[in-house]
């Protein structure tokens, strides 16, 4: 396939935002030398070019080649392959670049090759079995194309943190402890649901999470049904649901409209919680009734936004 800078490969991201509310996602293909496919959420994905010149800079983290200028912007340019473990220190560097931008963050991914974009239902993408060590951390999402092959999807919010480190959380002050509040969270990145478990636990409120979409959802409902038969309501038990966007099996969209349109979920607001900040992506979130969308990460955004829905006279 042929990389242009005007990046023809790559449609609006307003126009591909649409897809998330219908449960599906399009994956950026590409390999790195080995027999193995990979892929990330085009979302994701800025621009794809040929590896530009990389000017090599002193004490960079393992995996980080050096920077590059971007349209006025300097950019850290990573070689996926290295920090992956699937390529030697003195191997050629990937002959493609991708232009990703999540998380607040604008990197460079160098790759062996970009390959094409393909459509797949959220439903069709699964959780990797249990992998300890190599590519296997950094794996958080496997579909199947229709020839057989497996695709591996990157969680590049943990290479982002392996590679740059996490910034510490900084002062988050409790609720108080007049406060007794619950959150049920799902969020499929391992390093994202430590994050927002520390900045919960910081804010001294209690939380239970699920690892995708659609074990939230079944979790939820069994919660609904149980305060259904109580003849309670589950507001009384549960204050505030905060979803990712993009998870395997069912996505956050989904998730939200699923919760919306149940009345045993009345009173619960739901926060969105995405690495994925374009005002499409917001747009998205209002128009299945996310009740707030917040970038990830800032722990003192994330704690800020959720406090006011956690404090007991905003609810009542």
């Amino acid at each position: 396939m042929e990389l242009t800078q005007e990046n023809n490969l790559l449609e609006s991201v307003d126009a591909r935002t649409k897809l998330a509310g219908s449960n599906r996602m399009e994956i950026l293909l590409f390999s790195l030398g080995t027999s193995e496919t990979f892929g990330i959420n085009v979302f994701k994905v800025r621009e794809v070019s040929k590896a530009p010149f990389i000017t090599k800079s002193p004490n960079m983290p393992a995996g980080v080649e050096g920077l590059i200028s971007l349209r006025g912007n300097v950019i850290p340019v990573l070689s996926l392959g290295r920090i992956l473990g699937l390529q030697k220190p003195d191997a050629p560097l990937g002959e493609s670049m991708m232009v990703t931008e999540y998380s607040k963050h604008t990197l460079g991914f160098l790759v062996e090759d970009v390959d094409r974009i393909i459509r797949v239902e959220w439903s069709k993408v699964r959780q990797p079995e249990s992998l300890s060590s190599g590519a296997g951390n950094y794996i958080t999402a496997i579909t199947e194309l229709p020839d057989g092959r497996l695709v591996s999807i990157l969680d590049v919010e943990t290479i982002l943190a392996n590679t740059f480190g996490e910034a510490p959380i900084g002062q988050i002050a409790p609720l108080g402890k007049q406060e007794e509040a619950n959150i049920f969270f799902v969020d499929d990145s391992a390093v994202a649901r430590r994050k927002i478990s520390e900045v919960l636990e910081k804010l001294g409120v209690r939380h239970k999470h699920a690892m995708n979409g659609q074990e939230a959802w079944t979790r939820l409902e069994g919660m609904a049904t149980h305060a259904q038969m109580q003849k309670r309501s589950l507001a009384d038990e549960l204050d505030l649901i905060l979803v990712d966007a993009e998870m395997p099996e069912m996505d956050g969209y989904v998730l939200t409209r699923h919760i919306k349109l149940d009345a045993r979920f009345n009173g619960i607001p739901v926060v969105m919680h995405s690495s994925l900040s374009s005002e499409a992506n917001r747009a998205m979130g209002r128009s299945v009734g996310v009740d707030a969308y917040v970038a990830k990460f800032d722990a003192e955004v994330l704690a800020d936004t959720l406090r006011p829905y956690l404090l007991k006279q905003h609810r009542e």
